[in-house]
């Protein structure tokens, strides 16, 4: 490339590094000077130092909310994450009405998360939610889903596993396609059972995709704010407040945007610190 071409190409990349800069790197740094000073965004900001941290590991909702973010990081990694991957090893033998089966299967993905929230909020109405209501035919129920501490998260984990499945399942039904069928034919011959080729064949072909979507989901889930938020608000009795939504209550309830920035960044550094060791960890599967 010569040096006039290189030139011309710079000259378009400027916005572009100007637009992202201004909207992606510029608020990451002025989180970061938010979370050492003492400001309400309008009056020239006081720079307290750690005062910010040190209230906020004061707080004794800091403790419930990391609590109920790793249980709910728990139950979607017991729940959520298995679901998609069965889900997709049985949608790939299937050879008729299959893409019908995968536009059912994505459908949840294309609503909002709003209006799915609150549909499944109506499924959970004590009184006369349809879970109840099906429940109720075969004499069981009614269950208190959101009003009751002990299954509210659980109640989250469901919906959110309904809601983002669809990606994963397309994600893996991909990868098996890529799968040489020449494996499963010499398995076949060899009288490997289905669940023998599964296990030898299938899960170590995809350990590359499986070791990336376990990875996106801890980052998506340890973030999770949208489901308790609509569906709670953080109760009953704060056991679904979470870390993100602890994080709105500082800054848009209590206007503690310091404490709110302390605590985004304390997140930041977690989520760095786990794709870190995690990439590290699992850098043989892509290799292999």
């Amino acid at each position: 490339m010569t040096r006039k071409n290189a030139l011309t190409a710079l000259v378009f990349l400027i916005p572009a590094l100007l637009v992202f800069g201004a909207f992606s790197w510029w608020p990451i740094v002025r989180g970061l000077l938010i979370s050492f000073q003492d400001t309400n965004l309008v009056d020239p900001a006081r720079w307290v130092g750690l005062e910010n941290f040190t209230a906020l590991f004061a707080d004794p909702l800091l403790g419930t909310a990391i609590g109920n973010t790793l249980l709910f990081v728990g139950l979607a990694l017991v729940i959520g994450f298995p679901a998609p991957l069965v889900l997709a090893t049985v949608m790939s033998t299937v050879r008729r009405a299959a893409g019908a089966y995968r536009f059912l299967v994505y459908l949840p993905v294309v609503v909002p998360p709003v209006v799915a929230i609150l549909l499944w909020k109506w499924f959970y109405d004590p009184g006369h939610g349809l879970f109840n209501e099906l429940l109720g035919l075969a004499g069981l129920g009614p269950f208190p889903w959101l009003d009751s501490p002990d299954s509210a998260m659980l109640s989250l984990v469901l919906q959110s596993t309904w809601a983002g499945m669809g990606g994963a399942v397309l994600i893996y039904l991909a990868a098996i396609v890529g799968i040489p069928s020449e494996l499963y034919e010499a398995a076949q011959m060899d009288g490997a059972t289905i669940l023998q080729r599964i296990w030898h064949i299938t899960l170590p072909q995809l350990r590359p995709v499986i070791g990336l979507l376990l990875l996106m989901q801890l980052i998506n889930t340890m973030q999770v704010f949208t489901e308790p938020y609509v569906f709670t608000g953080g109760g009953p009795e704060n056991a679904t407040l979470t870390v993100l939504l602890l994080i709105f209550r500082y800054a848009f309830q209590d206007g503690a945007y310091g404490q709110a920035a302390a605590l985004s960044l304390l997140l930041a550094v977690v989520l760095g610190i786990l794709s870190a060791v995690y990439l590290r960890a699992t850098r043989s599967w892509s290799a292999s």
